[in-house]
């Protein structure tokens, strides 16, 4: 049993660090001291700004965002595209696709998989709202962007089997080599998915 060095509140807050993504027990505890040595430029500002989201925060109806808003600042843009929705399994890859800039279109955050073994089934999705906000008759085109694993291609059939009634285009993002990549550095996986992917070059 490791000895305790601190008091109880700076223990739990280690504790709670821990528990952030990319934070293991040691991130966790030099997070905590940088944060307590700069108690009044860091911390107490940090402090306010987390109060002030648990209360403002929230998760938009329209698309599984989250925002201060619902429906949330992507929604309410009339600068989008309406046609081409793009339907990601979580709001971190929503957050990625808009830092690419690629696409100025709206999108559908599933909340995750489909897992059986985990549980987790169709209605534990948001899925029922994308059929219904491509049955409006507003969208054209689905892009299905989901991970490139067992659940998220499972996830990816059954969304597709779900539309296939209606007049919409259902597409994926391309798999294969990524962009400055080297063929010899690649896993087999990746290498047969380029090949199957190929265009007209």
């Amino acid at each position: 049993m490791s000895k305790r060095i601190a008091g109880p509140e700076i223990e739990r807050l280690v504790q709670l660090l821990a528990k952030v993504p990319g934070l293991g027990p040691r991130s966790a505890r030099r997070a905590a001291l940088h944060l307590i040595k700069k108690k009044e430029q860091l911390f107490v500002p940090l402090t306010a700004a987390m109060g002030e989201a648990v209360e403002k925060v929230r998760v938009c109806s329209t698309c599984g965002n989250v925002d201060t808003s619902d429906p949330c600042t992507i929604c309410t843009d009339p600068r989008r595209e309406d046609a081409t929705l793009i339907v990601v399994e979580d709001v971190a890859d929503l957050w990625a696709l808009e830092r690419a800039a690629a696409m100025n279109v709206r999108y559908h955050v599933l909340g995750g998989t489909l897992s059986p073994l985990d549980g987790v089934g169709p209605d534990d999705l948001n899925i029922k709202t994308l059929i219904a906000r491509v049955a409006s008759g507003v969208v054209s085109e689905v892009i299905l962007a989901v991970n490139a694993t067992v659940e998220g291609q499972t996830t990816a059939h059954y969304i597709t089997d779900q539309l296939s009634s209606f007049e919409v285009k259902v597409t994926r993002l391309a798999h294969g080599v990524p962009v400055g990549g080297e063929l010899d550095y690649l896993d087999e996986g990746t290498l047969t998915a380029a090949l199957k992917s190929r265009t007209a070059f």
